[in-house]
């Protein structure tokens, strides 16, 4: 079976981001016993606070002074953290902006930090509004494709968020491309991308056997589309000749639980429950990477998600739909493969190569992990650190580093609560 025709690549633009391991002296050292305060919207078992995790890690190692600073309380990354040494500090009690932009600043003054490093979108307003009051550096977020980011807020608040920080932070090419589109100067952004703990995820001996896996990982959120994914694994069943299941690893929310209507289609298709799981959150994904044989994403959009990464590094190819920036990260005919958001029958031809064919399937498994190695493991990020908080210290030689000019009534009435 040859498979369907590739499909166009999104164009590189004409100027890229600064690159964030190129041209620097040793750069790593410049984080030996730099202060580093890291505000988190929350600490929740997502790719964002993942993200966060890792970066701790490589700032601890790095020999890094880090303080972390949390909206939220309790939740799943707060106890590692604490484990590894850094302490974590809850600033989000008061419901009033203010007083949460007080306990901030007072914070991040009494740890003497010379960076506030946000981690989630919503946060930049208050991390660009600390270091303007304490008169230090900051680095706003962008963790999604900047579009849904800015619809999720009100669009004042989305805008303030943008623009006041002097350096942000995106973890794929397609969103500082967008953010040049919304006339942020390529000089205040920074391309910092994922990465993986290749120790923690690494490919395991695949003897064969009857059937064939397919793995779906998200929070049963709308825009991940596992509707789509239930009508993949009842077609690709009726047409392959090797037994296949389906298991979708995530859980819901409360104003959104999307699992009974999922339960009913795959019922409807016949799956329900011995050709699909629904396995709920799963905290240690190890096993459950090394018991698939196919990652399937069917998102409408996305940012550059950690699962992805997660399934390269343990030796499983990815279908998965065109978005965000999926396509910096799965190559094409040698990862994996990449469809249109809207043709189910081209990512059901793709899969269906990849269950027939289990030399094939092995083979872009061992491309898919050398290639993370090779450019997302965890050992890569204190050059990347180091290269994002040189440019925001200001010793990078770039033209542009002035965040664009925000009224000051703007911020009071975000302060206010009026916004």
């Amino acid at each position: 079976m040859s498979g369907p025709s590739p499909i166009s690549q999104i164009p590189s633009p004409a100027s890229a981001a600064p690159s964030p391991v190129s041209d620097l002296p040793s750069s790593p050292s410049l984080l030996t016993g730099l202060r580093v305060c890291l505000l988190t919207g929350t600490l929740q078992p997502g790719g964002a606070e993942r993200q966060l995790y890792y970066t701790v890690r490589a700032l601890q190692h790095a020999g890094s002074k880090v303080h972390v600073l949390s909206l939220t309380r309790g939740d799943f990354w707060e106890e590692p953290i604490l484990r590894s040494g850094v302490p974590v500090t809850w600033v989000g009690e008061s419901s009033s902006r203010l007083r949460r932009l007080l306990r901030i600043v007072r914070e991040v003054l009494h740890t003497g930090a010379d960076i506030l490093h946000c981690q989630h979108f919503y946060t930049n307003l208050y991390g660009a509004l600390t270091t303007r009051i304490l008169g230090i550096r900051e680095v706003g977020a962008v963790r999604s494709n900047v579009l849904s980011e800015l619809a999720d807020t009100a669009k004042l608040v989305g805008n303030l968020n943008l623009r006041m920080p002097r350096i942000l932070a995106a973890n794929s090419q397609a969103a500082i491309r967008t953010l040049m589109e919304l006339d942020i100067p390529l000089a205040r952004t920074f391309f910092l991308p994922n990465v993986i703990d290749t120790a923690k995820f690494s490919p395991d001996v695949r003897a064969a056997r009857d059937g064939v896996v397919l793995l779906a990982v998200g929070r049963l959120y709308p825009e991940k589309r596992f509707d789509r994914f239930i009508e993949l694994v009842a077609r690709v069943r009726h047409k392959s000749k090797v037994p296949v299941k389906g298991i979708i690893v995530g859980s819901g929310r409360q104003d959104c639980d999307l699992k009974p209507l999922l339960e009913q289609q795959a019922a409807k298709l016949g799956l329900f429950a011995d050709h699909l799981e629904f396995k709920g959150a799963v905290s240690q994904m190890e096993s459950v990477y090394r018991d698939a044989d196919v990652l399937v994403l069917t998102s409408d959009y996305e940012g550059t998600p950690n699962v992805i990464l997660e399934a390269l590094a343990s030796g499983l190819p990815v279908v998965s739909t065109n978005v965000g920036g999926v396509p910096e990260i799965v190559q094409h005919g040698h990862t994996g493969y990449l469809v249109g958001t809207g043709n189910i029958q081209e990512m059901v031809d793709w899969v269906l190569k990849l269950v027939s064919d289990r030399e094939h399937r092995l083979l872009l498994g061992k491309q898919a992990r050398a290639y993370v190695e090779a450019t997302h493991s965890l050992t890569k990020l204190p050059a990347y650190l180091a290269g994002l908080y040189l440019q925001a210290l200001g010793r990078w030689p770039v033209a542009e580093r002035q965040a664009d000019r925000v009224s000051g009534s703007a911020a009071t009435c975000f302060l206010d609560g009026k916004l």
